[in-house]
This record gives structure tokens, sequence and C-alpha cells, in this order.
């Protein structure tokens, strides 16, 4: 029993499928190599996603692309992710993927973004303007350091 007196039946279907997701990836990474490209794994798990979320997340794609070419495409827990020396800088979270309203830009400990002593480390996407796409650009650049 939790504190509210309701049972806690551990994870939820979408954190097990996501972990199982995740099993799998290490697995075919194992059997390709460290140095795989596993940039065609990522866009094709991006084909497979909704309109609305796929739209975005090509967009997501090519601005990692093109402001942070030092960072490598790969699957993470089933989402498409941006790593450095093969530890996750950022992700993209598909809205659908949790059930969740919206699609989230998710950043590690790994991305270079400390600022004082409080700092985002998520930001909601429902959609995407020249003006969130600069501010995007802009995070992607110092994430990646």
């Amino acid at each position: 029993m939790t504190a509210n007196g309701t049972s806690y039946d551990g994870f939820t279907e979408d954190e097990r499928a996501a972990m199982k997701e995740h099993a799998k990836e290490m697995k075919a990474s194992a059997r390709r190599g460290a140095k795989a490209d596993t940039e065609p794994d990522v866009l094709a798990k991006i084909a497979e996603m909704e309109d609305a979320d796929r739209v975005l997340a090509e967009r997501v794609h090519a601005l990692v692309k093109e402001n942070a070419p030092g960072l490598t495409a790969k699957l993470w827990y089933g989402m498409p992710a941006y790593a450095r020396n093969g530890k996750v800088v950022c992700h993209f979270q598909s809205a659908a993927k949790f059930k969740s309203r919206y699609a989230t830009l998710g950043f590690s400990d790994q991305a270079a973004l400390d600022e004082d002593t409080l700092w985002p480390t998520s930001y909601a996407l429902t959609t995407l303007t020249p003006a969130t796409e600069e501010r995007i650009a802009a995070l992607l650049k110092q994430a990646a350091g």
C-alpha cells in the first residue's frame, strides 16, 4: 500500500515496454559494435510515430544534425536520442509514448546546460515555430558543449 491507501503494482505497462525496448537496443548495439551507424534505427523509429509526433521528431532530428553535429543519433528506451561518447545528452519523447498531452525534448546531466542553481532539463513541444526552433538550436549548441 502507498501512503494514500492505493496499492502499488510496480511499473506501468508503458514503462515495462520501454525497458524491454532498451534491452533490445542494448543487445543490438552489442552485436553491431560501438562504431555502428545507428541513425537508420532512429529514423525508422521516427517514421513509426503518429503524424503530429513524427513531424516534431523529424524537425528536432534535423535541428540536432545542424546545431550539434558532434552528437550521435541512437535509440534510448525506444526514443530518438543523441549521445556524446555513448552517453545520452538529449532525447525526444513522443506524446504517444506515455500517452501524455505533449511531446518533450529532454536533456540529461551530460548536457552542458548548467545555469546558476536551477535550470530546466525538459521542454514541452506542441508545434515548432521559427522562434521555437531558434531556442532549441541554442539549447542544442549549449548542451553539446
